[in-house]
């Protein structure tokens, strides 16, 4: 059974989901300040955390980094706070997922499905991961190659890093400042005009509509997430 610690420290909110996760067939711990959300992970190892930013002991991000320092548990991040940049510092920080309050319970239970699948084969050993198949193209990490309706797609060294990026992180939102540093090296953080080129040059290359992308998302903002 998959276990959920969520952190926040309004009751009506934990109240809320801890019903709604417990009737799907979760087990639910709740903390409502950080010091006893971090003593609660580590005593309880959650599959899953769900975490409000606004605590009254510390911040949600100092939370992310105390539990990334040993865990790679998956954080979807709910919170109130809308501006772009303290979304993206929850990013860097190691969460997965952001949902914005006020937000639907179906789709924070989509958010938090999704990221116990994407997490569910890293036991095994990340390396599995060889190809990934949409419906429009396949992409062989393995290989280094991408295949579109029966024929190789040529994509420069830099269209493939940052697809292999994203790819390893399907379904995650990928923040703007992580695939810069990831792809063009760590001095680069807020040139992301090269994100917009590139990933333009991406969908016209492998989406069926690239003015209407299904697999190459832009999270205005924030990020990037791909989709299968």
């Amino acid at each position: 059974m998959t276990r959920v610690l969520v952190i926040d420290d309004e009751p009506q909110i934990v109240r809320a989901l801890v019903i709604n996760l417990k009737a799907r067939k979760y087990e639910v711990d709740a903390a409502h300040d950080g010091t006893t959300a971090l003593q609660l992970a580590a005593a309880r190892h959650p599959d899953v955390v769900v975490l409000d930013l606004g605590l009254p002991d510390m911040d949600g991000v100092e939370v992310i980094r105390g539990l990334r320092g040993w865990t790679r548990v998956p954080i979807l991040v709910l919170s109130a706070r809308h501006t772009s940049d303290e979304k993206v510092e929850a990013l860097d920080a190691g969460a997965d997922d952001y949902v914005t309050k006020p937000f639907g319970m179906d789709e924070l239970l989509a958010r938090l499905r999704a990221a116990v699948r994407r997490a569910e084969p890293v036991g095994a050993g990340e390396d599995e991961l060889t190809t990934v198949e949409t419906e429009e193209f396949t992409v062989d990490l393995t290989a280094k190659k991408v295949n579109r309706g029966g024929r190789d797609v040529r994509l420069t060294p830099t269209e493939w890093h940052l697809l292999e990026v994203l790819v390893r992180n399907t379904g995650r939102l990928v923040s703007q400042r992580q695939l810069l540093q990831e792809v063009w090296g760590p001095s680069y953080g807020t040139e992301t005009n090269y994100l917009r080129v590139y990933m333009a040059q991406l969908r016209r290359k492998l989406e069926a509509d690239p003015s209407h992308p299904k697999h190459f998302i832009t999270e205005p903002g924030m990020g990037y997430r791909f989709e299968k």
